[in-house]
This record gives C-alpha cells, sequence and structure tokens, in this order.
C-alpha cells in the first residue's frame, strides 16, 4: 500500500518578494524567469481582473474524492494558495462554497485545481478567485487517501510545496521561493523597458524597426513589393 502523509512544515517565500512578483504579473515574471513554470492553458480563470499570489499548499487527491482538501486546510496560513490536484484527470466539482468558507478564514487568497469547481456564484459573490479545469455541478465523496504538502502535477506543470504561485486573466505559474528574489529584479528591469517601447510604438515607431527586424525579414527571403497580380507573382 502505498504510503500517505500530511506535511505540516512549508518553506515559503518572503512576503515582499512575493508581492513585488503580483505586481509584475503573469507573463512579466514568466519572461523574466526564463520561461518556465507555466500551467497548461487548461487551467482557466474563474473571475476577470484578479490577481493573486501566494506560497502552493499542494493537494494530491484520488479523482473525485475531496478528502485530502479538507485535511490540507488545518496546514494552511494566510497568504497560502490551495494547489489541488488528482491521481487520474477528473473534472468532478471538487470544491464549492463551503471549503471556499473555510479556506478563507484560514487567510487562503485563492484556488488552483487541475479538477472542477461547483457553486462557481457562490465562490464569485465570495469574491474567492479561482483557477480551474472544469466548472461542473458533479459532486464527490470523502472516501480515499491521499497527501498534503507533496510534489504534484497540474496541468503538467510540476508543482512542490512553498512554490511561489502567481495567477491571473493570462495563466496560471510557479516558481521555485528560492529563485523568487533573483527574478524580481529580472521583472523590474523587463517592466522598464516595457515602458520605453511603449513609449516609441505610441509615438509611431514601427516594431520592425525597434526590433532591427528589417535584416532578418530579408535573410528569411520576405521581400516588399506594392501588390502582386491576381495569380500570385509581382
Amino acid at each position: 500500500m502505498a504510503a500517505h502523509y500530511v506535511v505540516r512544515s512549508v518553506d515559503r517565500a518572503e512576503p515582499e518578494t512575493i508581492a513585488a512578483l503580483k505586481d509584475a504579473g503573469v507573463a512579466t515574471v514568466h519572461e523574466a524567469a526564463g520561461r518556465i513554470g507555466l500551467l497548461g492553458p487548461d487551467i482557466q480563470a474563474r473571475q476577470v481582473g484578479v490577481a493573486i499570489a501566494g506560497s502552493a499548499i499542494t493537494v494530491s487527491c484520488h479523482p473525485g474524492d475531496n478528502l485530502m482538501v479538507h485535511a490540507a486546510m488545518e496546514v494552511c496560513r494566510p497568504g497560502d494558495i490551495l494547489v489541488v490536484t488528482t491521481t487520474s484527470t477528473s473534472t468532478d466539482g471538487m470544491f464549492g462554497d463551503l471549503l471556499a468558507t473555510s479556506a478563507a478564514a484560514r487567510g487562503v487568497v485563492g484556488l488552483v485545481i487541475d479538477a472542477g469547481v461547483r457553486d462557481l456564484a457562490s465562490l464569485r459573490e465570495m469574491r474567492f478567485p479561482v483557477w480551474s479545469r472544469a466548472v461542473h455541478a458533479q459532486g464527490t465523496v470523502k472516501a480515499s487517501p491521499g497527501s498534503v504538502n507533496v510534489p504534484v502535477v497540474a496541468a503538467g506543470q510540476p508543482v512542490r510545496p512553498g512554490d511561489i504561485v502567481l495567477a491571473d486573466d493570462d495563466g496560471v505559474m510557479v516558481l521555485p521561493a528560492a529563485a523568487g528574489t533573483v527574478v524580481v529584479d529580472a521583472a523590474i528591469k523587463r517592466l522598464a523597458n516595457e515602458i520605453d517601447k511603449r513609449k516609441r510604438l505610441a509615438g509611431g515607431e514601427l516594431g520592425v524597426d525597434m526590433y532591427n527586424l528589417r535584416p532578418l525579414l530579408a535573410e528569411l527571403g520576405v521581400e516588399y513589393v506594392d501588390r502582386l497580380r491576381e495569380d500570385g507573382s509581382e
């Protein structure tokens, strides 16, 4: 029989680091980190205009069984994000407004779940943000063992307990806690660079000139012509 655990201790990044990454946003941090850590697009935001960041409390569940989500509440701290996975693909509604009420009482800032949620209207009314694979009214049981705060895989992305989790309208990404400060510095530089580029583009400069792409276009055989004939020739 496989062993199952609820691990109480998690090494978390500093709150200031997490807050800075949240401000930068998923798209910028993903680029600044070297394009690592992004969860697959099957995990969708179930609200608009909300961004969260926090430390991962990971949960591995049997499909259609949310017992371990309840068990995970005990080890959550303010600022954490629940990252819930199942041992095989599931879209059952494993998390609803009652679990959200419990999570919010523990200071959890949101949920990333590679399965389904239910009671979406209530979750939105509560302003408890979720990113999920599905929204599905199919209920679950509480009968099967799993684990809390062990390495999991969510939408193809490995997630470890204590990883920094970022989620917004662009998706979800995770980052090792130890890499947080380095990526913050890279993200700040990237944002400053984007401010300059945005000004140049707003002033009418073309991207092909700003990025010096004309030599590349020529090298790739792309030609500028005034128009083509109906047969496609010049």
